[in-house]
């Protein structure tokens, strides 16, 4: 096996955000460095690779922008904290076990477009469904030294000739860097070894992202492991938290997706139009997604015209959006694996009305303060706190509530207006690592949501009656630094005159 250069490694670990290697470690076999290059094969693999798609990927890439090596320390970080979770322990062998996504069908032989389980892809780039990646300490070695293996489906000429190409062994191992490659019936030569006692298994057992290789797999040996104290550990805990701080590399791929998004976000404004179906608003934001290189959206976007936007999470987006209505756009794309999340609002026939504008500018002074408050230390709880008290001020100064109401009744008030939280983390994943607590203090390199809105439904007697049936949210993607936050979404137009400006009418 040759070795990268030690310059090399060095750079490599000093570009890891928050991540430190000794150079001995760095230069050790299965550590942080990937295998031994290997020529990817001259043919088209399960996904893209420098040699078929050289307009996306460069060398030594295994998806876009993230390299071989990135991978590779994403390993070795997951095995040291292994090594620390493992600590007064010695003596034992480790192994993480993490399935791929199996494909799923709209009808019989219909697939849906495959999209891989975000922590078996974070680990390895693999793309493939029906795959197993392994992580695997060494007899005689310490921790965090291990060898990686992908078990992967065998090629097979007349399911490719429905399917289409798959990498096999060659191919994953040249792509991925991963040390061995074997096809996934050969899994089971390695289920054999491990139902010793001196084996410890790290595997999601409550929650297989893949029911069928779990069952033919992996539940005889979860059940063998869980007679043995804690000779099966969860792993999916450790991954989020790998996953909560981005390196360099995805912090540049989430770029990509939010100026996207931001640009699709200005043409869909600049298309609107009174009346205006939600569809087409609908279909507008993808088409801009995907024209600039999204590869899909990031979800079903929310398309609410008028009163529609008070409910939070509306994806029928089949009504007309009448004149002098607002709409409530929540859209994101992924590019290359990572995702944007933004919230736009805007009057479709390009002028917001006294009541609509006041509404909107209470939000935007609101999530501007919020914005303010992304730095290390504070807590998406604390600004969430931060956004309730906010909110409840301006909601007093607009008459929606009274300026008498008690402390007691304040909170509640407040979160009939707005009943969700102020942002979530985001990464390869919307909701990214979603077992990671909101009471977390941000670091630099954590990538979250700010979110505030206010809903005032039109049925609310409650409420004065020129702020009824609007409903206004406002999202940006923001990157924690040490610094001030750095927004992605910047591009996306929110201030009232540039958005008026860009659907370029006047009522």
């Amino acid at each position: 096996m040759s070795r990268l250069p030690a310059r090399r490694l060095a750079a490599a670990a000093r570009g890891w955000r928050g991540f430190s290697v000794c150079k001995s470690c760095a230069l050790r076999r299965f550590s942080i460095q990937p295998a031994q290059q290997k020529k990817i094969p001259n043919r088209y693999l399960g996904q893209p690779s420098p040699f078929t798609h050289p307009h996306l990927l460069k060398t030594g890439e295994v998806t876009p922008g993230l390299s071989q090596v990135e991978y590779a320390l994403r390993r070795h970080k997951l095995m040291a904290l292994i090594q620390k979770e493992a600590l007064g322990r010695d003596g034992l062998d480790h192994t993480v076990i993490l399935l791929s996504n199996p494909t799923y069908y709209m009808s019989n032989d219909i697939p849906y477009v495959f999209h891989q389980d975000t922590n078996f892809l974070y680990l390895c780039g693999f793309q493939e469904p029906d795959s197993i990646l392994v992580l695997q300490s060494i007899p005689g070695k310490a921790l965090p030294s291990h060898k990686s293996i992908l078990f992967v489906p065998r090629r097979d000429p007349s399911r490719e000739l429905w399917d289409g190409p798959r990498s096999g062994t060659d191919g994953a191992i040249a792509l991925t860097g991963v040390d061995e490659a074997y096809t996934i019936e050969e899994f089971r030569h390695l289920v054999a070894k491990l139902k010793g006692e001196s084996n410890i298994v790290w595997y999601d057992l409550t929650k297989p992202v893949h029911t069928e290789l779990h069952s033919d797999y992996m539940q005889s040996l979860a059940e063998i492991k869980a007679r043995n104290k804690n000779h099966i550990q969860g792993i999916r805990h450790l991954v989020q938290n790998l996953r909560l701080i981005k390196s360099p590399a995805e912090i540049e791929r989430m770029k990509i997706a939010g100026r996207v998004t931001a640009e699709a976000f200005t043409e869909t404004m600049f298309a609107s139009k009174s009346p205006v179906d939600e569809a087409f608003l609908y279909a507008k934001f993808e088409f801009e997604c995907r024209a600039r290189g999204a590869d899909i959206l990031a979800y079903p976007p929310v398309v609410a015209g008028g009163n529609r936007s008070n409910t939070l999470h509306y994806v029928k987006n089949n009504q007309l959006i009448k004149d002098g209505e607002l709409v409530l756009l929540d859209g994101g794309c992924e590019s290359s694996c990572y995702v944007s999340d933004i919230t736009r609002t805007w009057p479709v026939n390009g002028r917001f009305t006294k009541p609509q504008a006041e509404i909107y500018q209470a939000v935007l002074d609101i999530q501007k303060s919020c914005l303010s408050l992304c730095s290390p230390g504070v807590s998406l709880e604390n600004i969430y706190s931060l956004m309730l008290s906010l909110i409840g001020q301006k909601l007093k100064e607009l008459g929606i509530l009274k300026s008498s109401i008690t402390e007691s009744h304040f909170f509640k008030a407040v979160r009939k207006y707005c009943p969700h939280h102020v942002g979530h983390y985001l990464g390869m994943d919307v909701h990214d690592t979603p077992d990671i607590s909101r009471s977390l203090p941000l670091q630099p390199g954590m990538v979250i949501t700010i979110e505030p809105g206010i809903y005032i439904p039109e049925d609310d007697m409650s409420a004065p009656e020129r702020f009824r049936g609007i409903g206004v949210r406002i999202e940006d993607d923001v990157v924690i630094t040490e610094d001030a936050p750095l927004i992605l979404s910047a591009d996306c137009p929110k201030e009232i005159y540039h958005i008026e400006q860009i659907c370029g009418r006047s009522s």
